[in-house]
């Protein structure tokens, strides 16, 4: 080695052992400044429920109507049947909120993939879960009930109704029964506004999650064939017993 090359090599080590100090000095600074960044830099995986609430959040699902404990859950059942591969379509996601009464606009219809929000519309209850709201639940044949839980979706039909869709319900003893007892989604004329004005509630189905002449067409064949939909309430039986809900996330 040179004499030359040896009087450089001393000066270039002092200077890249500095610059190596003035970077990690920078990064703790602005991690310190900044801690949401180092969160993300450090943990690049971020929680599913973290996630779930910024989309409620982000599609401003709050001014809606739609609960967060609705959604949530929603997301919860959701993912697990994606997760399975029980859904063809995965891009939409449709929740009926039985919290919210029947003069309100409880089915919303959301494509998760592009966050918008495609239809929110009225829907029914069944004759036998309540007046105004739906309160009580069934499995049951003949119940005339309305059953809560995840439903994939599945082919559209002319039936009694009119044009129908398919629902199979996906949690054992809370909604398996859906084909048998006939629970469709279909149209029909006593979900309508006038109905609310005069009597303060829509009309009632045996079951079936019915919904407007005007919107029903458009409604079934962008959730048909393979999609998620989630019937909520804040029911205790069925947060107790649903296998598609994480129980602390639920009773917390």
């Amino acid at each position: 080695m040179t004499l030359k090359v040896k009087k450089f090599i001393k000066p270039l080590i002092f200077i890249a052992t500095i610059g190596f100090f003035v970077f990690l000095i920078t990064t703790l600074t602005s991690a310190e400044k900044n801690p949401a960044h180092a969160h993300r830099t450090l943990i690049p995986a971020v929680n599913d429920s973290l996630q779930e609430e910024s989309l409620y959040d982000s599609m401003r699902l709050d001014t809606t109507g739609l609960s967060r404990d609705a959604f949530e859950s929603a997301m919860q059942g959701y993912n697990q049947l994606e997760n399975n591969g029980r859904l063809r379509n995965p891009d939409i996601l449709s929740i009926v909120d039985f919290s919210l009464p029947s003069s309100k606009k409880r089915l919303f219809v959301i494509d998760v993939k592009n966050k918008l929000l495609l239809f929110n519309t009225l829907v029914s209850h069944g004759r036998n879960s309540g007046t105004l709201l739906a309160s009580t639940f069934s499995n049951k044949i003949n119940s005339y009930k309305s059953s809560l839980g995840f439903y994939v979706t599945g082919d559209t039909y002319n039936g009694e109704h009119g044009y129908s869709l398919r629902l199979e319900g996906e949690e054992a003893g809370i909604n398996d029964n859906a084909l048998s007892r006939g629970i469709v989604m279909h149209s029909a004329a006593y979900v309508n506004e006038a109905l609310i004005k005069s009597q303060g509630y829509i009309g009632r189905s045996l079951g079936c999650p019915a919904i407007p002449e005007g919107v029903h067409r458009k409604v079934i064949q962008r959730i048909a064939n393979g999609t998620c939909l989630f019937l909520y309430s804040p029911d205790k039986y069925y947060s107790m017993h649903s296998r598609m809900l994480v129980k602390d996330s639920v009773n917390s």
